[in-house]
């Protein structure tokens, strides 16, 4: 019967789809998985190293200020940034991976969605030349009433067929642009691990050139050391005090409204893992009004941080200040610094900071790497202090007429401008 023998030769059509290749494909996919496990596998080893090395430079940090911890503490921080960039190069390979595992599914599903609309085309085709007369004589021409109800069953389930093998496509078809959208993904993810690459060889380069600096400097003579220290103490003093009386004189008008109802979660965290080190304030103004500054004690919170630390913005907004203080050899101040000013009426400040990775009038976004956390300006160790302001009472001062940060740029604010971090995260 010749209906019954195109319904076959369809249903041999529908039955093949999705062969070809798959085998070879599935291959592909398994050595490439198998790659990316291993891969997995090396990043948790060189993660276990670098929990050792933060051990370690949390221990040097604290004990005594000396020549010999300073020096102990700036090799680990460079065994740390190595093993960081090792781990980085990992993910790399990783994402890379990832990237040819996904072009794989894509060009898997794409034969599959071409394969199968030119076999169900060729099958409705089939069904359509399949005339009336061809049917009937297929019915007519049983031997039984069982035969003819066999041949009207094969077309019911040859139509059931095609009708399931469409929505399959719509399935690969969604597969399909899932997976696009998980490649731009990870292109994406590509490009920032790139970046911090990048970054962690500028850090652990001047990581070493400190280092050398350091033992130029003091000819690796304890006392030397201690001489040095005792100066940038006393230049560090002199400035605060500077700066205490610039403050107090800006006597501008800070309009409460402007700025957000103390709450946790005003802003986000400026690092992934915290731990503070020294609070804002420590006078009874500041502990009866927690959310104020009043000009005396610590202007923002300090939290540990090893060198080379992504540092986050706190919120989105606009850098309104990116400079560095160590420019200036007698000013002993913020370092390299970044501040973002907010929608909100909030300003956030990021300083001593190892490397700066955005530029003044850029747009930034609530947890957007802007810089890495150092130990640059005034520091007794490596840390970020992160200081949050109201926005209507800081502005960006260059100074001309200071005696030993002539010529840097740093922020000022009025005492009232000044807001305790912890009132907003």
């Amino acid at each position: 019967m010749r209906g019954s023998k195109k319904i076959l030769l369809i249903f041999f059509l529908l039955g093949g789809i999705f062969l070809g290749d798959f085998i070879v494909q599935a291959q592909s996919v398994a050595e490439l998985q198998n790659r990316i496990s291993q891969k997995s596998d090396d990043i948790k080893q060189l993660e276990e190293e670098i929990k050792k090395y933060q051990a370690e430079i949390e221990l040097v940090s604290k004990q005594a200020n000396s020549l010999k911890n300073t020096l102990a503490s700036l090799d680990l921080s460079r065994k740390k940034l190595e093993t960081d960039l090792k781990v980085t190069q990992n993910k790399i390979d990783t994402t890379n991976l990832e990237i040819k595992q996904l072009s794989l599914a894509i060009d898997d599903k794409s034969e599959r969605i071409d394969e199968s609309k030119r076999v169900i085309s060729q099958s409705l085709s089939s069904i359509d030349k399949i005339d009336t007369d061809s049917i009937l004589e297929s019915v007519f021409g049983a031997k039984s009433l069982a035969q003819t109800w066999h041949v009207a069953e094969e077309l019911n389930i040859l139509q059931a067929r095609i009708v399931d093998r469409i929505g399959e496509l719509k399935s690969v078809k969604t597969d399909l642009e899932n997976n696009k959208k998980k490649t731009e993904e990870k292109k994406r993810e590509l490009v920032s691990l790139q970046n911090d690459l990048s970054n962690q060889k500028k850090i652990i380069a001047e990581t070493t050139t400190k280092k050398n600096s350091l033992l130029s400097t003091t000819k690796n003579i304890e006392s030397n050391y201690k001489k040095i220290l005792a100066t940038k103490e006393a230049q560090k003093e002199a400035f605060e005090r500077e700066v205490a009386d610039l403050e107090s004189a800006l006597q501008i008008a800070i309009d409460p409204s402007k700025i957000p109802s103390a709450g946790s979660g005003v802003l986000r965290w400026p690092l992934d893992k915290i731990k503070v080190t020294q609070y804002f304030g420590n006078t009874p103004f500041a502990t009866a009004n927690p959310q104020v500054y009043n000009g005396k004690g610590h202007t923002g919170i300090d939290f540990a941080a090893s060198i080379g630390t992504p540092v986050k913005a706190a919120m989105s907004g606009t850098v309104i200040g990116v400079a560095n203080t160590d420019l200036i050899p007698t000013c002993y101040s913020y370092g390299k610094w970044i501040m973002v000013k907010h929608p909100n009426g909030l300003s956030t400040l990021y300083a001593h900071l190892s490397l700066q990775t955005v530029k003044n009038g850029d747009t930034v976004v609530t947890g957007q790497t802007i810089g890495y956390s150092g130990n640059t300006g005034y520091s007794t160790g490596p840390h970020l202090h992160f200081g949050v302001y109201a926005t209507e009472g800081v502005k960006i001062s260059f100074l001309t007429s200071s005696k030993n940060c002539r010529n840097a740029t740093v922020p000022l604010a009025d005492p009232k401008a000044y807001l305790n971090p912890l009132s907003f995260l």
